[in-house]
């Protein structure tokens, strides 16, 4: 057991993952090896040690150097956000021409072309992967969204690997990181509104009040109804919203709960509302044009 746990100089590894945390360590449970895994914690002593039952139990070999990716035929960059690019170049420096770089990392599109350009300037193949929702309790059954000149290769290499729910995206590196990202809008949005929503409540002493109320609710519609029907009354009571959202701030403050998520809709509804366009368009699609070119005029 001991011997999986040392340094592989020259990994013969079919897969690699940089970076094993979490994520790294939901995708390999089951998999099928060989395995080789370089986090940039693995250097240090006391981590393996706490780690080494984990990577026995996963069977899976641990390099404590950046060249792991040296050999592997497909490599899972799965790091945090603000190491991807670095991730990227390092891998680059090591990478064996022809491996397949999954950069399953959750960044801008610009990272995504930055990284893409490190690899296949190595001789690597790129692919930018986009991970669609929670790893828990999914594990390789999370939706995958791949795209780039090598998106196909991609598919067929992770579905391999066992992930059973990957489909390519039409466009570049950078197609399936978008999605990602602008889908956080909202997303991770929701998630901060929820948080001063509930935390408002509960040092109000409404909580459950509010929640009723909020269950009470007709039942949403699909998001492009929603979005459709949230723009076009922006569009026409955009500067009478933000007045009141104004006073929901005042409000939020007055609890001692900081306000930034509806700070900002203040600002959104304002600049929405200032545009002065009339009463809007009845398609999504028409009203987002009509927005661009009312910016278009205002900042003339």
């Amino acid at each position: 057991m001991r011997a999986i746990h040392r340094r592989m100089a020259e990994p013969a590894s079919n897969i690699i993952f940089i970076g094993f945390g979490e994520a790294g360590m939901a995708f390999a449970e089951g998999m099928a090896g060989p395995i080789l895994a370089f986090d940039i914690k693995t250097s240090d002593p006391a981590y393996r040690r706490a780690k080494i039952d984990d990577y026995g139990r996963l069977g899976v070999a641990w390099s404590a150097g950046s060249d792991a990716v040296s050999g592997g035929k497909l490599i899972l960059s799965l790091v945090t956000a603000d190491n991807a690019l670095a991730a990227a170049r390092e891998a680059a420096r090591s990478i064996t021409p022809g491996s397949l770089y999954c950069d399953m990392n959750s960044v801008a599109p610009d990272t995504k072309r930055a990284a893409a350009e490190a690899i296949e300037g190595a001789g690597g193949r790129y692919a930018d992967v986009a991970v669609m929702a929670p790893v828990h309790p999914l594990r390789r059954a999370v939706p995958l969204l791949v795209s780039g000149a090598h998106a196909e290769e991609a598919v067929e290499a992770l579905a391999t690997a066992g992930f059973s729910k990957v489909r390519s995206l039409a466009g570049g590196i950078g197609a399936a990181s978008s999605v990602k990202m602008i889908r956080s809008v909202i997303v991770k949005g929701i998630e901060a509104l929820t948080a001063e929503c509930t935390l408002a409540a509960h040092k109000a002493g409404v909580l459950d009040e509010v929640l009723a109320s909020l269950d009470a609710s007709k039942p949403e519609p699909a998001w492009r109804d929603r979005a459709n029907y949230n723009l076009d009354r922006m569009m026409l009571h955009g500067l009478r919203r933000a007045a009141e959202m104004e006073e929901v701030v005042k409000t939020l403050q007055a609890l001692g709960v900081d306000a930034a998520m509806t700070a900002g809709t203040v600002i959104r509804q304002r600049a929405i509302g200032a545009l002065e366009l009339g009463h809007p368009p009845h398609d999504l699609v028409d009203k987002l044009s009509t927005l661009v070119r009312g910016r278009e005029v205002k900042a003339a």
